[in-house]
C-alpha cells in the first residue's frame, strides 16, 4: 500500500477486500456537463470469501481489460460467483458483459428494479440475475454481504452494499468525487477530495433531496469503518464525508448569496456592483459569476449552502440573455435549497428578462421577492433602487435564518 502507482494495480482496502478499480485522468467532462479537472476514477471492489467471491461494480467498458487485469492479480476472473450491480450506469455497468462471459457461472445481483435495467442496457437476461431487496445477505463464508435500497441516488435502481465483518460500505456514486489520484485514500490526498465531492453532490445529489436524507438516516444506525464510492477516493475516516453530506443536505444554510449575470454594454455590470456591496454591506457573503467566463459547475456548488440567488441580464430580444438563460434552467432543475430570488438587468428598446426569469422560476417554487429592469445606463436614481434591491435581499436572508 506505500507504493505510489495504483493505476496498474490492486489494493487490499480490508482483509479479503480489494480496490480494483481503475483512473481515467484523461477524461475531462461528465455527462457532457460536468468539467473533470482531476479526472475521474471507475471504482470497482473484489470480495474474497472461503467459499464465494463478488466483484462489486464493474468499470466504463473501455477500461474493462484492465479490470480483468487487476482482478487476476488476486483471483481467476472465472470463479468469481457473485456480480454485485449496485447501479447500471454505463461508467459502472460498462464491463458488466466481459466479465459474466468470462465468468460464466456468476450470477448478476441487482436490486428488483436492477433487473430489467440490466436486460435493457446489457442484456443479461433474468434467468441469469438474483434479485435482492432491502436487507437481503449473501453469505461469501466469513464475509457477508447485505444490500441496502438507495433508489433515486441517483437512478432508481440505485443499492449500496455493505460487508458486515469489514464494515464496508460500498455506496455506488452516493459520496464520490470526481477525483484520479495516486493514493487510494482520501486522507492522503487532501482537503481537494471534499471539495470535490462537493461539487459532486450540487451536481449529482443535490436534485434527489428526499431520498438523500432517507439515506444518510439508514446509515446513522450503520457501524461503518471505510467507505468505497465508486468515484474518486475510499474513505477510512467515514464520518468526514457522511458530516459533510448531513451538512449539505440538512444542515442549515449559511447567511450567504450568490450573484449570477452577464451584461453586454456595462449597465448590467454597474447595478451587479451595486445590488453585491449592498448585500456585502448588510453582512451577507456573496459570491459573484460573470456568465461569460464561469464554469456553471462552481456555481451549484455554492448553492449547496447559499440562502439566495440574484440574477442579472440585460435583455436580449425580448427576453434573457442566453449566457445566463442554461444556468436559470439548470439551477430550476436541481432546486437548491435556498429559493429566495431577485432580478436585476437593463435594456435599451425592450425589457423582458426579468419577466422571463420569473416566469421560469416561481412556478418551480422559488420566491421571486424583486425584479428591477432598469433602461438605459444606470444613474443615480437607478443605483438607489439596485441598492434596495440588494437591501431587501440582505433582509430577507437574515429574516430566514433568524427562524430557522
Amino acid at each position: 500500500m506505500g507504493k505510489a502507482d495504483i493505476s496498474s494495480r490492486s489494493i487490499e482496502i480490508a482483509p479479503g477486500v480489494f480496490w480494483v478499480g481503475v483512473l481515467d485522468r484523461n477524461r475531462t467532462i461528465f455527462d457532457s456537463f460536468m468539467s473533470l479537472p482531476y479526472g475521474t476514477t471507475y471504482n470497482a471492489y473484489l470480495v474474497v470469501g472461503r467459499d464465494k467471491i463478488a466483484l462489486i461494480d464493474t468499470v466504463s467498458s473501455e477500461f474493462g481489460d484492465v479490470l480483468i487485469k487487476k482482478i487476476s492479480d488476486v483471483v481467476r476472473p472465472e470463479d468469481i460467483d457473485y456480480l454485485v450491480m449496485n447501479h447500471a450506469e454505463p461508467d459502472h455497468g460498462g464491463s458488466i458483459p466481459k466479465v459474466l462471459s468470462i465468468a460464466k457461472e456468476a450470477r448478476l445481483v441487482a436490486s428488483n428494479k436492477g433487473v430489467g435495467v440490466a436486460k435493457l442496457f446489457y442484456d443479461v437476461q433474468e434467468e441469469r440475475v438474483t434479485a435482492v431487496g432491502d436487507g437481503a445477505h449473501i453469505d461469501l463464508g466469513g464475509k457477508t454481504l447485505r444490500f441496502i435500497d438507495a433508489p433515486w441516488l441517483h437512478w432508481p435502481e440505485t443499492m449500496f452494499t455493505y460487508c458486515e465483518e469489514d464494515k464496508v460500505l460500498f455506496s455506488c456514486d452516493f459520496l464520490g468525487a470526481h477525483v484520479a489520484a495516486d493514493k487510494i485514500y482520501e486522507d492522503e490526498v487532501g482537503d481537494i477530495v471534499l471539495a470535490e465531492a462537493k461539487r459532486y453532490y450540487a451536481e449529482i445529489m443535490m436534485i434527489f433531496i428526499n431520498p438523500l436524507r432517507k439515506a444518510l438516516d439508514k446509515l446513522d444506525g450503520l457501524d461503518i469503518k471505510i467507505i468505497g464510492p465508486s468515484h474518486g477516493p475510499v474513505y477510512r475516516n467515514p464520518r468526514r464525508i457522511l458530516d459533510a453530506y448531513n451538512k449539505w443536505a440538512k444542515g442549515p444554510l449559511e447567511k450567504k448569496a450568490v450573484v449570477i449575470y452577464v451584461s453586454m454594454y456595462g449597465s448590467t455590470a454597474a447595478l451587479e456592483k451595486t445590488v453585491v456591496k449592498a448585500m456585502e454591506e448588510e453582512g451577507i457573503d456573496v459570491v459573484a459569476y460573470n456568465m461569460v467566463r464561469s464554469d456553471v459547475s462552481h456555481i451549484v456548488t455554492d448553492l449547496v449552502d447559499s440562502s439566495a440567488i440574484v440574477f442579472g441580464s440585460p435583455s436580449f430580444y425580448g427576453g434573457m440573455h442566453p449566457r445566463l438563460a442554461s444556468s436559470v434552467e439548470l439551477i430550476r432543475s436541481i432546486k437548491p435549497r435556498g429559493k429566495v430570488v431577485a432580478v436585476f438587468g437593463s435594456y435599451g428598446w425592450g425589457g423582458g428578462a426579468a419577466k422571463e426569469i420569473k416566469a421560469r422560476l416561481a412556478p418551480a417554487g422559488f420566491d421571486v421577492i424583486e425584479t428591477l429592469e432598469i433602461k438605459g445606463p444606470p444613474r443615480e436614481e437607478a443605483l438607489d433602487k439596485a441598492r434596495a434591491l440588494g437591501k431587501l435581499v440582505a433582509d430577507k436572508v437574515k429574516e430566514i435564518l433568524a427562524k430557522n
